[in-house]
């Protein structure tokens, strides 16, 4: 489990031939403080084994599912990712619960300036917006922060300048596709309600487990 507090700004040292499933080695230094391989360690907010390491880098496998479902097969050598080890039981929880599981990916279709904050705007398909609610959380390439705005097929948030000094965030451009983790709170209570479980568009919803009848058995 993850807060979306990113530690570092890493970088990509190597990728598999032709952006196939394969071995990403990952420039760094602080996530490597105390690691040992099979830790996990979130990259752009996919949470990833670390399979071998070095002085300054660590290596991690990815299959095939994890390039369908995130941006990493879109990275390139030398490109920031964010990074962020498994939080610790004794650590302060600073973001949300982020599961490094991820939900899809999504164009970033506005970058604005107001004053010292930054706002991104994000087109995501709608079984990712309807799990997004205004003041809610939502994960960025691995970076916990606030729905500031919302609109039918959008959301945005603002990027204060911490946030954008200390993630990768601000290094987009639009168009650029950014991983997104609805939060996992919202996930269940769809589950619950009888919602499908893949947060895919196709997926054709079931049928509600909450009747009147339910309700009024639990004093509702």
């Amino acid at each position: 489990m993850f807060t979306g507090i990113v530690e570092e700004i890493g970088t990509i040292r190597s990728i598999p031939t032709g952006h196939s499933a394969g071995s990403f080695r990952i420039g760094a230094k602080t996530v490597l403080e105390k690691t040992k391989i099979g830790d996990s360690i979130a990259v752009n907010g996919v949470c990833l084994t670390v399979t071998a390491l070095q002085s300054d880098s660590f290596t991690a496998d990815v299959m095939p599912e994890t390039l369908r479902r995130s941006n990493l097969g879109n990275l390139k050598i030398g490109d920031p990712i964010n990074l962020e080890r498994a939080m610790v039981a004794d650590g302060r929880f600073g973001g949300h619960i982020v599961s490094g599981h991820i939900d899809g990916v999504a164009p970033i279709t506005g970058i604005r300036k107001e004053e010292n904050a930054v706002w991104i705007t994000i087109s995501p398909n709608a079984a990712i917006m309807e799990l997004i609610v205004e003041k809610g959380s939502i994960t960025i390439d691995g970076v916990s922060l606030t729905v500031a705005e919302i609109t039918k097929d959008t959301f945005s948030v603002s990027i204060i300048p911490h946030t954008g000094s200390c993630t990768s965030l601000l290094h987009k451009k639009i168009g650029e596709h950014v991983n997104l983790e609805n939060d996992i709170i919202g996930k269940y209570v769809k589950r619950i309600l009888g919602g499908p479980i893949e947060t895919n568009p196709t997926t054709a919803p079931a049928d509600s487990r909450i009747t009147e009848e339910f309700l009024k058995e639990h004093g509702f």
